[in-house]
């Protein structure tokens, strides 16, 4: 597969990017080369190969799930203006 110049530019217009012949030019062949190599890898056999989330074998160091922060929702509820059952009130704004 490759793109035409007046492939480039059509896509440039659509975009409403301003290029010249030689930035065309320049992005018709950057595309085609990437075209290019999308093909050459499409042509390689994975069969048997499992995905990868990541090119690396890597896993990430999680901490536990574990709170260690105390209760202070009672705390902060004094200072609000209306609070009910645990629940902030605040003025109804869509009617």
């Amino acid at each position: 597969m490759s793109i035409s110049l007046d492939d480039v530019k059509r896509i440039a217009r659509l975009a409403r990017i301003r290029v010249s012949d030689v930035q065309a030019a320049q992005t018709q062949d950057r595309l085609n080369t990437i075209f290019r190599l999308i093909e050459e890898m499409r042509g390689v056999d994975t069969t048997g190969v499992e995905p990868m989330a990541h090119a690396q074998d890597m896993a990430q160091r999680l901490r536990p799930d574990v709170v260690t922060e105390p209760d202070r929702r009672e705390v902060y509820q004094t200072v609000a203006p209306q609070a009910e059952n645990g629940l902030y009130l605040v003025p109804k704004v869509i009617e």
